[in-house]
């Protein structure tokens, strides 16, 4: 058995490069045509299963200052991450996550924070363009289809109007150009780290939030977070979870009854951000097992249903809204994506987004089961769950490497349970997995 759980790491590593290499190598090798735009294929550079292309950039303004941040992280976070108090953790956690965020983005230039929110098919354009939010909210499920006049751009299209409405009021605070947008995003998404660490500290398990502190903090899922706003969705999740285990594990009911309902709030919002975010439930319902309390249930689900319902009352109702959306899905190019594919392609995108270092540590809880901390293995277990069924709806059909971001640092809490030796040289391997997706390729997210 210790020899097992010793080769347990090699094995998930191996296996995880195996299948990444595979999804890359097979639709060039076997000619298959993965991608449905005719004039940008394969043969013109995109590489499935990103939603990128191979191009390779000298040096950027970010790229001195993320190498310098990648190797003082590989030389001191694990050790600082040990030593410091819980306060000062959290702070350089976000202040390394920021600066790192950024310098990756900034390799790009200020395009690197501005190009992606500032495309036709995000969220801006729409945004810029509110004048009503109530006539929005009520004709927001009939402009989805394709057929529609007036149809709204992808991303409004499949998402909630919470998405939407967001960047509205960044418009309204004068925070709507592409670069001011882009930073709000980026200031929020490197929260995420430290909701993640809060949650697991509530519950119990602080070593565990130390252990899993710099994979969660120089994260090479920091390419997709800082121009993503499915980052700012991750975030919004990530404390919905943290607010229900510290109402969870809160003594005094006042306290228990104020953070269920801030919960709820997040959650509830978090629902009406993304269509798939729902699967953060099963998160949820970790959370509440691992704290052996039911009590903020009643209060979270009302909070996150009185956010549901507020929406209805204004004109949209998720559920008309999700059947159309689908059907819009299939009227367009992902009919075209075949599953054959795309199912295990996904899973590649999730550990070129995650880093090399998720399959050893997914493999490492496998291996101890039993033995490894029960929060720990529960919340990635939640997190894994939520990306299968998420995969095997084929809703999430390529483009992934943005969308599983809610759940990726879920999974990378697996890394904690990894032997010291392990998460030292682990570091190493995901700054520099991070570097190379950022120095070689066009990355549309």
């Amino acid at each position: 058995m210790p020899t097992t759980r010793a080769r347990a790491p090699w094995i998930g590593l191996l296996v995880s490069l195996a299948l990444v290499a595979a999804a890359f190598a097979v639709p060039p090798v076997l000619d298959w045509q993965v991608w449905p735009r005719a004039p940008r294929s394969l043969a013109a550079g995109e590489l499935a299963p990103m939603h990128g292309y191979w191009q390779p950039k000298l040096l950027g303004p970010g790229t001195l200052p993320a190498i310098a941040l990648a190797v003082l992280g590989w030389r001191y976070a694990v050790d600082l991450a040990e030593r410091l108090s819980w306060r000062r953790l959290l702070l350089t956690s976000y202040v390394v996550g920021l600066a790192w965020l950024l310098a990756l983005a900034f390799v790009d230039g200020t395009s690197g924070i501005s190009r992606v929110l500032g495309d036709d098919y995000e969220y801006l354009r729409s945004a810029r363009a509110v004048t009503d939010v109530h006539a929005l909210l009520q004709t927001y499920v009939e402009r989805i289809p394709y057929s529609a006049p007036d149809n709204w751009p992808t991303h409004p299209a499949g998402h909630p109007p919470g998405a939407l409405l967001f960047f509205v009021g960044l418009v309204r605070l004068g925070l709507g150009g592409d670069f001011a947008a882009g930073l709000v995003v980026t200031v929020i998404a490197a929260t995420t780290a430290l909701a993640v660490m809060t949650t697991l500290r509530a519950l119990g398990s602080e070593t565990m939030a130390r252990r899993a502190a710099p994979f969660l903090v120089l994260t090479p899922a920091a390419v997709f977070m800082a121009v993503s706003a499915d980052a700012l969705f991750a975030a919004v999740a990530a404390w919905g979870l943290a607010c229900l285990a510290l109402g969870a594990r809160s003594a005094a009911r006042g306290r228990l009854v104020a953070w269920s309902v801030l919960a709820g709030l997040l959650l509830g919002c978090g629902v009406m951000m993304s269509y798939g975010l729902p699967l953060v439930g099963l998160l949820a319902v970790a959370v509440l097992v691992l704290a052996r309390s039911w009590l903020p249930l009643p209060v979270a689900a009302l909070s996150a249903l009185a956010v549901v319902l507020a929406f209805a009352v204004g004109g949209f109702t998720w559920w008309s809204a999700y059947p159309v959306l689908n059907d819009r899905y299939w009227d367009g190019i992902a009919a075209d994506r075949p599953a054959s594919y795309w199912m295990w392609g996904n899973l590649a995108a999730l550990l070129v987004c995650a880093g090399p270092l998720l399959g050893a540590g997914l493999a490492q809880a496998v291996a101890l089961r039993r033995r490894a901390d029960r929060v720990v293995l529960l919340l990635v277990g939640a997190a894994a769950g939520a990306i299968v069924l998420a995969d095997l709806s084929r809703m999430s059909k390529a483009e992934v490497e943005r969308i599983w971001l809610p759940f990726v640092p879920w999974l990378m809490i697996s890394t904690a349970l990894l032997p010291e030796r392990w998460r030292r040289a682990g570091v190493a391997a995901q700054v520099v997995s991070a570097l190379l997706v950022q120095q070689l390729l066009y990355t549309s997210w």
